[in-house]
């Protein structure tokens, strides 16, 4: 059956449901499937749970869900640039599951492998291993993670083939493969879609076995903080 869509509604037809569990790539605005998030919007799909490093900013990526109250909780591990983030959380309006940034990397890779938990160091002692199993191994206490097996990923990549192999671009990658990995079924969104063949194996990120559609769109790749030296006076 055919994976690519002609638009990133119809990448999601019959995918959204209210109370749903998202897995999103991206690393602040660097790889953020825009166009499937603008989608979700359009859609109005509400109480939804999302995976997610962070919520991008007030006015782009899944910051636009946050202002049309469409997110009950986020399950990230950063929370600033975005007020509207902050000011939902902080009056009560809006769940938040902090997770280390590898933790949450892992549990979205995890459950791509079939991997329902794992033990980690990372978070013992802290409030992040509350109501969580601690077990010892070698004399150090580790704590159980569960991996996320969520309902839709969706996710942004450089290049894909018809059968949905993927090519990421550079730090891009980031958050990507994991969230894709993880989702009963995976949306990617693509700057460009090329002949089944032309993509080195070698350099393939994510086999198509885990794309289920595709859709190629065009995307407005903000720069979320430029920092430039002054110029020095001659």
């Amino acid at each position: 059956m055919g994976k690519i869509y002609n638009s990133a509604a119809e990448a999601l037809d019959g995918l959204l449901f209210d109370g749903m569990l998202i897995a999103a790539g991206g690393f602040g605005l660097c790889g953020i499937p825009e166009n499937l998030i603008s989608a979700i919007k359009d859609a109005g799909t509400k109480d939804l749970t999302v995976a997610s490093n962070n919520a991008g900013v007030d006015d782009f990526g899944l910051g636009v869900l946050l202002q049309t109250r469409q997110v009950k909780k986020m399950i990230s591990s950063y929370v600033g640039e975005n007020d509207e983030f902050m000011r939902q959380y902080l009056s009560g309006e809006l769940e938040l599951e902090f997770n280390p940034q590898g933790t949450l990397a892992e549990r979205m890779r995890a459950a791509g492998c079939g991997i329902p938990g794992f033990y980690t160091k990372t978070g013992v002692g802290t409030v992040i291993a509350e109501g969580k199993e601690v077990k010892n191994f070698n004399g150090q206490d580790y704590i159980l993670e569960e991996g996320i097996f969520a309902d839709l990923a969706i996710v942004k990549a450089w290049k894909a083939d018809d059968t949905g192999n993927l090519v990421f671009r550079k730090t891009a990658r980031n958050f990507n493969p994991p969230a894709a990995m993880c989702g009963k079924t995976c949306v990617v969104e693509v700057e460009e879609i090329v002949p089944r063949g032309s993509i080195d194996p070698d350099h393939i990120h994510l086999p198509g076995i885990y794309v289920h559609r595709i859709v190629q769109g065009d995307h407005e790749k903000r720069i979320e903080q430029r920092t430039v030296r002054q110029r020095e006076e001659a």
